[in-house]
């Protein structure tokens, strides 16, 4: 497994510092740069990287270690500086954790894992070389073919890093899929989950038993032409194809407990110079915790406290160009959303997709969920919104195992698309339960309460009669 080393320390490293690390490998060693500087590399005798090192990141969100490195980390604020090391080299995995110890030690903080930085001395890497010109030139990608970009990760949770990032967007300029392949035991964070384009991209989870499966489907899973596809079974049909499912994805499905309140939504706001973005998010968060989000990035971790001056002012930076952002909560109160901003034709759209995660014991507000639709239908341009509750983790991570579909709660259709929908198909619905007006009378959003107990799968059945209904099947 390619190793990445992290150095959470309190204060920013230095130039010193940082090059006290990177003699890590002797004074011979070579040093190159990348994307404008922002990456530095320790190089093989043939300029080959060994080593990527990213630009130190200040965070300034209590629990980011703790969410996403199982790591006590430093108090807000610290800085947290990645070095991925180049896989199958041993010596690399050195250098790495070396780095990182070096410059932990030198600046005052702590390294993670603890097991991959225990030495300060040089590394000795004589004759050492690495593969040749990394994949696609993205230090992330450890694997590449004509149909996949392969990514190797080992850590306790895949978060959508500044490298992950990147390998994503260079797979899509390429009409590449992009393969994670990780341990046993190891986690998505929602970000990448979300963010992770369909086939021939996939979660390639290592399993004892079957050998690798999909994390998501557990479908078992076989190396061949140059990407991880199904195995096919012996008995398959062109109408059947019987995949086999891995044991260990369907193992242990017992109820711990734990729920999710899921909450999707889009929101179309008027193109406008004076328009604050990140409201809608804001305003449901309000209505399900009482509290604010905690921070915001544009990548994981989140490192700025939240702010909707700031959030809006990286947008409009960036307009025309889409801009993708990850806002989290507290330890206390596990939430996390994605927000998708993009221009369009209809105006500035929001599509954001929110969790939040409870305990066994803790009670799930459900009966915030019509405030939350209220809020948005009555100040922040509701096209439509989505709630369901799942049966998965508080954490809110992704486990690669079943832990089944979420149940819908509620849907609701903003002003203009009740507006747009021929006669009263909106109203008359084939529902016990009737809608319920928001907003204005004369321009009402309509808020579609989904009947049945919430542990009840047959509410699907209820939610899908009514899309039928509102599209006109």
């Amino acid at each position: 497994m390619t190793k990445d080393v992290i150095a959470l320390t309190r204060k920013m490293p230095d130039p010193l510092s940082v090059l006290a690390g990177l003699l890590s490998g002797g004074p011979d060693k070579l040093v190159g740069a990348e994307g404008d500087g922002a990456v530095v590399q320790l190089c093989d005798e043939q300029g080959r990287p060994l080593v990527s090192v990213e630009a130190p990141l200040l965070v300034q969100v209590r629990g980011e270690a703790q969410r996403l490195l199982d790591a006590t980390e430093p108090e807000v604020p610290y800085w947290w500086t990645e070095a991925r090391a180049t896989t199958g080299v041993r010596e690399a995995e050195q250098l790495a954790g070396t780095f990182a110890a070096r410059l932990a030690s030198v600046v005052g903080g702590t390294a993670w894992p603890r097991e991959a930085a225990t030495s300060l001395a040089v590394v000795k890497t004589e004759g050492v070389s690495a593969v040749p010109t990394p994949a696609a030139a993205q230090p992330a990608v450890d694997v590449l073919t004509d149909k996949v970009a392969v990514v190797i990760q080992d850590r306790p949770v895949v978060a959508m890093t500044a490298w992950l990032s990147d390998a994503l967007r260079a797979a899509a300029a390429a009409e590449l899929g992009l393969q994670i392949v990780t341990p046993a035991g190891t986690r998505l964070s929602p970000a990448v989950r979300n963010n992770l384009p369909g086939w021939p991209s996939r979660w390639v989870v290592q399993d004892e038993k079957d050998g690798y499966y999909d994390g998501l489907s557990g479908a078992v899973l076989e190396w061949k032409n140059g990407l991880f596809v199904t195995v096919e079974s012996p008995e398959a049909t062109p109408r059947d194809p019987r995949t086999p499912v891995a044991g260990t994805f369907a193992a242990d499905t017992a109820d711990t407990g734990e729920r999710q309140l899921a909450i999707c939504f889009r929101a179309i706001h008027p193109a406008d110079d004076r328009l604050v973005l990140g409201g809608a998010v804001e305003s449901v968060w309000q209505a399900i915790t009482g509290e604010s989000p905690a921070g915001w990035g544009t990548e994981e971790p989140a490192n700025l406290p939240w702010s909707l001056r700031q959030l809006t002012d990286v947008a409009h930076e960036r307009s025309p160009a889409p801009t993708w952002l990850v806002v989290v909560g507290t330890p206390e109160r596990p939430a996390l959303a994605t927000v998708r901003i993009s221009r369009t034709t209809g105006g500035v759209e929001e599509d954001v997709t929110l969790a939040f995660g409870y305990g066994p014991g803790e009670e799930v507000p459900v009966d915030a969920v019509p405030k939350a639709a209220e809020v948005l239908a009555t100040r922040h341009d509701l096209q439509s919104m989505l709630a369901q509750i799942r049966r998965a983790r508080r954490d809110l991570s992704v486990p690669p195992r079943f832990e089944g579909p979420g149940v819908p709660l509620a849907f609701a259709l903003g002003a203009e698309e009740v507006r747009t929908m021929p006669g009263d198909r909106a109203r008359n619905t084939p529902l016990r339960e009737k809608p319920v007006e928001l907003g204005p009378r004369t321009r009402p959003s309509l808020y579609y309460p989904l009947p049945g107990d919430p542990s009840d799968l047959s509410a699907w059945q209820d939610f899908e009669r009514l899309m039928r209904h509102l599209k006109g099947a």
